[in-house]
């Protein structure tokens, strides 16, 4: 009898770690090694429900990924194929399996809302619109609802309260990225504001475990293995790459919301297909176009550099770009010089290193495995100038920060993108100002397009009385 009551805590959590996934068998046997509940295997996917890995009529089709285009799945012998458009994800085969498990009804926490939210701030009456509409949306689960707020206006303070009301209300909640830096910076500032509340941090590559905890931050990638598992997921930065365009990724967001659950995009820049919803009235929506701090969006100050690239490649300290730079690293405070490239970003560092002798400089970039440590050797006021690829373009927020865009015409800086770089900008109620520079060989559509929207946003905040 005791050892029935020791096996019955420890099934019940190997069934919890299935509860709202979707997972091949490896990465069943996997998630259970983790927690040393091997034992329970068998037992586990008796009770779970399975479907094929790849279905081949009438159509092949992965069931991970939703993938239905033959030529991104890979034949392997005769008659398994594999799908190539989710590897990163780990090898899905025909013929194999996927499991799931339906979530159980749970139960509501002993905690009300106001309890569970440990944040002690205070939002700004435009901040406490946009939760109150959001709070609002839950009672329409058939519609998403965007929040499309400009940069640095407080767009993660505003999802506090409808999180907390969902949690109060025995819900699970998810807010995902495309990005993992947005990931990483998101996750703390969430642990601190529900602090009486278990969470977990899910991206490719990182050591800690899935857990089945009422909240949890993850990037977009991560959501292909959920199934109906969410009462409320809120998508950031819905426009940044690799969601962006990503029919398998949207397909992974609405497949991981449960049938009565919410889903929220936020955004400071939406792209074409997420206004073309909001028109045709698919989405509901609520616009903020003005900073938590009453202050106007920093606006871009254009400045001609000639042939830039000529310049950093033979290192030429009588440039146009080498005197900007020597101007620009004499600010106080953060700087960050925007590359369009990472081979670009390289070469300017090498430079840089004996141009400014005296700074303290950094370059990061998508494949630099020390990007975390340089950026918070940032924070930490370690590293003054820190030269980036569109890699930290969202999400990081750094004290008195300036911003110069070197190459801003580039093809490569799309009007999103030089928007979110532009946002790095005056994000700070202490630092509302600073200097914004799209450094140039001549001006491109982009740059003259995010240009007139940070300008719009502007004069729409002043219409409406929000700008000081």
């Amino acid at each position: 009898m005791k050892e029935m009551m020791t096996m019955i805590p420890t099934f019940e959590k190997a069934l919890s770690l299935l509860e709202g996934r979707l997972l091949t068998y490896h990465e069943v046997v996997h998630t259970l090694k983790e927690y040393q509940l091997n034992q329970h295997l068998s037992e586990l996917l008796e009770r779970a429900d399975k479907q094929p890995a790849i279905l081949t009529k009438p159509t092949m089709c992965c069931q991970r990924c939703n993938n239905q285009v033959l030529d991104r799945f890979e034949q392997l012998t005769a008659d398994k194929h594999y799908c190539l458009n989710c590897l990163n994800m780990g090898r899905i085969l025909q013929g194999e399996y996927l499991y799931s498990l339906r979530e159980r009804i749970s139960n509501a926490p002993q905690k009300s809302a106001s309890e569970l939210l440990t944040w002690q701030g205070q939002l700004s009456a435009e901040q406490a619109r946009a939760a109150n509409d959001l709070i609002n949306s839950l009672a329409d689960p058939q519609h998403p609802h965007s929040i499309i707020a400009v940069t640095g206006a407080g767009k993660t303070e505003m999802i506090f309260p409808v999180i907390a009301k969902v949690l109060a209300a025995g819900g699970r909640v998810a807010i995902a990225s495309p990005r993992i830096d947005v990931c990483r910076e998101l996750y703390p500032r969430l642990q601190t504001a529900f602090a009486y509340t278990d969470s977990c941090l899910l991206y490719g590559g990182t050591d800690t475990p899935y857990d089945s905890v009422p909240l949890i931050v993850s990037t977009t990638h991560q959501l292909l293995r959920f199934a109906e598992a969410f009462d409320l997921l809120i998508v950031d930065e819905v426009d940044a790459f690799p969601y962006a365009g990503d029919e398998s990724l949207h397909f992974a967001v609405k497949r991981a919301v449960k049938a009565e659950g919410k889903l929220v995009y936020l955004t400071a820049t939406p792209d074409k297909t997420l206004e073309k919803a909001m028109r045709k009235k698919e989405i509901t929506s609520t616009t903020l176009p003005a900073r938590y701090h009453g202050f106007p969006l920093p606006e871009p100050v254009y400045y001609w550099l000639g042939d830039w690239r000529k310049a950093i490649r033979k290192q030429q300290n009588n440039s146009k770009l080498a005197r900007l730079l020597k101007e620009f690293s004499q600010i106080q405070g953060v700087k960050l010089i925007f590359m369009p490239n990472i081979y670009l970003a390289e070469c300017l560092f090498a430079w840089l290193q004996t141009l400014l002798p005296q700074q303290s400089l950094a370059c990061v970039h998508s494949k630099d495995p020390d990007r975390k440590i340089k950026v918070q050797a940032v924070r930490e006021g370690t590293v003054e100038l820190l030269i980036s690829t569109t890699i930290l373009e969202r999400g990081v927020t750094f004290t008195n920060c300036h911003v110069c865009i070197v190459g801003a015409e580039s093809k490569l800086f799309s009007r999103a993108a030089l928007v979110q770089m532009s946002g790095r900008v005056g994000r700070k109620q202490d630092f509302p100002t600073g200097t914004l520079i799209y450094a140039h060989e001549g001006v491109s559509l982009a740059m003259a397009s995010a240009r007139k929207q940070i300008k719009l946003m502007n004069q729409q905040a002043r219409a409406r009385g929000l700008i000081k």
